[in-house]
């Protein structure tokens, strides 16, 4: 893109600011620019204007899951299920790993943290085994695509690279870069982060699949036959990927989707429940959770809204393409947005002062039809790693790798 292209661009979007200091710039500089711009989706910013009051729920009932108790009598037909598609190339992972340690303490992305107390033992490092399990069983490997982010590809890509994958057979392994949305303030103009450079932000964890569509992965997943997606957060050092049970439950059930899910262990945790919502499946994060959901109870007497999300999610690549061409809601969310002001000088503010913009994944699960809330075992399968220390931090997640036989 030229200069003329990029100024027409900015302009319909009404941006021309971010071209305020193009005549400083160096050849390089001028290049970085006019390169992001013609990348940069501007049509975001008008979802400012057409913004709906966020947080208006539907008609919200219970969902049942499908519990231990059940998934046991079935076993032996589901992880036949599940280990038959993985052998005929028709699951595929999807490991979502675009964030950093920053809340760790860390600058290296978060896959890269070292768990370990007598040995190194990396977060990328524990997922993979995990992963190597099921390639060991089924005697075939599983399709892994990596979704990384401008702020840590490269580095992620190496890591990789130079630990031989820990084990994963690198012709079985495909990297793609999440897709970025502008950071804008209160009046929708962009913000500048340097004087080449657009704010922007990761386009939230809905924008996976967009994101593989963009980089051409999900074509090429497609051409290799695979037909089922298994999406998961790096953070959850413990959780099963390419389930061959999980995903034997939900090609029984002939569902549309699958959740994996824990028992909570209290009303008010913090993590987002699966639920109906005006009678397709969906999830209610846990800020969104009335007194009156909360505590009510089911036939049985049980909690009714008990079981929580884990980000461990089945969808099936044919429904994903429809949801693709459809576009999910965009999140608008206040931040705090560091910029560049009138001077051309770095600011950090101390408070919110304007908006990013997110997809969210609970969002797909709302498009479908229906989705299987599938029970696992919270101390085998979910040992999350927010924060450095307390609840679900790296001090908690080491005690669960102990008490899982897991050598640290």
């Amino acid at each position: 893109m030229d200069y003329a292209k990029a100024l027409e661009k900015l302009a319909a979007a009404g941006q021309e600011h971010a071209m305020q200091y193009y005549e400083e710039l160096s050849k390089e500089q001028k290049a970085l620019l006019l390169g992001q711009i013609e990348a940069t989706d501007f049509t975001v910013l008008s979802s400012l204007k057409e913004r709906k009051e966020e947080n208006v729920r539907g008609d919200i009932k219970p969902l049942a899951a499908m519990q231990l108790g059940q998934i046991k009598e079935k076993e032996k037909e589901f992880r036949a299920l599940g280990l038959n598609a993985i052998r005929e190339g028709k699951v595929g992972a999807v490991l979502l790993a675009g964030g950093m340690g920053t809340r760790l303490g860390s600058d290296d992305p978060k896959g890269m943290y070292n768990i370990g107390l007598t040995k190194e033992v990396y977060i990328f490092q524990r997922l993979i085994e995990n992963l190597l399990d099921v390639v060991k069983e089924a005697g075939a490997w599983v399709p892994l695509y990596v979704m990384t982010s401008d702020k840590n590809h490269e580095n992620t890509v190496r890591f990789l690279k130079e630990r031989d994958y820990f084990g994963y057979n690198s012709e079985y392994v495909t990297f793609f870069m999440q897709e970025m949305a502008p950071a804008c303030d209160h009046q929708g103009k962009v913000y500048m982060e340097e004087k080449w450079k657009i704010s922007t932000s990761p386009n939230g964890n809905g924008g996976w699949y967009s994101s593989m569509h963009k980089w051409g992965v999900s074509q090429k997943a497609m051409a290799d036959g695979v037909e089922w997606l298994n999406v998961f957060a790096v953070d959850n050092v413990l959780q099963r990927i390419a389930d061959p049970c999980f995903v034997g439950a939900v090609l029984s059930g002939e569902c549309a989707s699958g959740a994996k899910v824990v028992r909570k262990c209290a009303p008010d945790e913090k993590i987002g429940v699966i639920c109906l919502e005006d009678g397709k499946p969906s999830i209610v994060e846990y800020y969104e959770l009335t007194d009156e959901l909360m505590n009510a109870k089911d036939e049985n007497g049980d909690p009714a809204y008990y079981f929580g999300v884990i980000l461990n999610y089945l969808f099936r690549v044919g429904d994903l393409e429809k949801i693709r061409e459809r576009k999910l809601p965009l999140h608008i969310v206040e931040k705090k947005i560091p910029y560049l002001n009138e001077k051309g000088e770095k600011v950090k503010p101390d408070a919110p002062n304007g908006y990013k913009f997110e997809q969210l994944v609970l969002d797909m699960i709302h498009e479908l039809d229906g989705c299987l809330p599938f029970e696992v075992v919270r101390e085998k399968e979910f040992a999350p790693i927010k924060n450095a220390t307390g609840i679900d931090s790296v001090e908690s997640a080491r005690e669960l790798c102990k008490k899982n036989g897991i050598e640290l």
